[in-house]
């Protein structure tokens, strides 16, 4: 099997301790080395392969924008990233233009997500060498180029055709697939509502790949947390000079979206001064780039996307009614993936046959047990943390099956839902001692066995029970391996 050299990532911050957290957190998948100055940081580049840059904003000397922007004269393909507390705008458009930044993360930030992002981050980089050594290597003729072209046209509307949604036969989302396909081909607005990671850019890709707008382009742009001046650059453009910064004429992603769909992610977010703005746009179907008097018309069809009850936010002033009833022509609302259990082992399957191709890690496929269990927790984080989990199991595996004790604890100890009554009854007055002990007795029995694979002697041993201790309790509580 090839082996992949890990990537190369360079960590700049001026505080010792922030870069010892850095290091702690990436160095499991990446190489790391780090720098306290920009200074150093450059020799360090000098000598290094580096894929990709992660820099704090506010240093002595120069800052993170003025480093990452000489970077970018002289390594234009390294990945630059800016890391600060502070979202003063200037600071963040200024790297956008100047220092081509490709994310801005604020702290405190989360180790999942930095790993994430430092990840798509490499990516970004071998993606950039490849495309350049391709276009070295081959000379397509205009012919070639239009039918690669088509051919990748058809295999996007192929992957996003609502027949493509993974689920089961008698999936909650079938009613849902069945009412988008309807709405699909009609110019009206949608708001997909859900929790976060349920799904709800697959079904606006899924919206726009079915309908008469599939030749032009999808944009996407996500709402949260961003300032109102960045966001309205975004999305109207703005004139060079218009503001600190602008150091060219930068086209919106309305006026990028023109004759196709512009998927607007937690649009929840925005503030009541941009929900103004946003509106104006939708209802005279124009924009007016920052710094410009003249109007652009646009023809774009609004994709909105939120797991906020919009409804509810009306009511409470925080929304304007106007701009909701703009949005929401048509509401698609996906539900969390605890309510629609049967679909989770059709989705892991399908993750599995993509972590598979991507590690190039080849096994059979699940045991029922791993599926029980997988299919007993509630996972808040939804479809996305159902995906992390089935990449963490294969890379964790060493045999040919995917078996239950590669779960994460929190999945793994998850209550089965037969079981989730007997144990509410431990908090009620009239449950006896008796009862509550022998449900929490069967389910640390349950769990532990499926640790240790249902290794009777190293079970017993970590409870602290002889093995016909442990028989005795397994034959009371019915407990018995039926899985393969």
């Amino acid at each position: 099997m090839l082996t992949r050299t890990r990537p190369t990532v360079l960590c700049v911050d001026d505080e010792i301790r922030s870069l010892e957290t850095l290091e702690r957190t990436l160095d499991e998948e990446f190489n790391v080395i780090t720098a306290t100055d920009a200074d150093q940081a450059m020799a360090l580049l000098e000598q290094h392969n580096v894929q990709a840059i992660l820099c704090d904003q506010r240093m002595p000397g120069r800052t993170g924008v003025e480093f990452l922007t000489d970077v970018r004269k002289r390594w234009p393909q390294t990945a630059r990233l800016i890391l600060s507390g502070y979202t003063d705008s200037e600071d963040i458009i200024k790297g956008l233009n100047e220092a081509g930044i490709l994310q801005y993360i604020t702290k405190p930030w989360h180790p999942d997500n930095l790993l994430l992002i430092m990840r798509g981050a490499c990516r970004l980089y071998e993606l950039q060498n490849e495309n350049e050594l391709l276009a070295m290597e081959m000379r397509l003729t205009e012919d070639q180029a239009e039918q690669n072209v088509q051919q990748k046209k058809q295999r996007l509307q192929k992957a996003f055709q609502l027949d493509e949604i993974q689920r089961h036969e008698n999936s909650p989302l079938n009613n849902l697939c069945d009412q988008a396909a309807k709405i699909a081909p009609y110019d009206v607005s949608v708001l997909v509502t859900g929790p976060s990671g349920a799904g709800k850019e697959l079904f606006a890709r899924a919206l726009h790949y079915n309908s008469l707008r599939v030749d032009r382009p999808f944009v996407v742009e996500n709402c949260g947390a961003m300032p109102d001046e960045l966001l309205a650059s975004e999305l109207f453009g703005h004139k060079k000079g218009s503001f600190t910064g602008a150091i060219t004429d930068h086209v919106g992603l309305f006026e990028q979206a023109d004759g196709g769909t512009i998927f607007l992610d937690e649009i929840g977010e925005i503030s009541p001064a941009f929900q103004v703005k946003l509106l104006r746009v939708l209802q005279e179907r124009e924009v007016r780039r920052l710094g410009e008097h003249q109007r652009r018309k646009v023809n774009v069809r609004v994709v909105a996307s939120t797991n906020r009850d919009l409804e509810e936010e009306v009511r409470a002033g925080r929304f304007r009614q106007d701009l909701y009833f703009r949005l929401a022509e048509v509401t698609l609302e996906l539900p969390a993936l605890e309510k629609r259990s049967m679909d989770i082992p059709v989705l892991a399957k399908g993750f599995l046959k993509k972590a598979v191709q991507a590690f190039d890690k080849p096994v059979q496929g699940f045991t029922d047990e791993a599926l029980d269990c997988m299919r007993r927790y509630c996972w808040p984080g939804n479809v996305r943390e159902l995906q992390n989990e089935v990449r963490r199991m294969l890379v964790l595996a060493e045999d040919e099956w995917l078996s239950a004790d590669l779960l994460s604890p929190r999945v793994l100890r998850a209550a089965p839902v037969e079981e989730v009554a007997e144990t509410e009854m431990l908090a009620e007055l009239d449950g006896s001692l008796k009862e509550r002990i022998e449900t929490l007795e069967k389910r640390i029995l349950r769990e532990t066995l499926i640790r240790h694979r249902w290794n009777k002697s190293q079970a017993s041993k970590e409870l602290g029970l002889s093995r016909v201790g442990l028989r005795s309790k397994l034959e009371r509580y019915g407990l018995n391996k039926d899985f393969h």
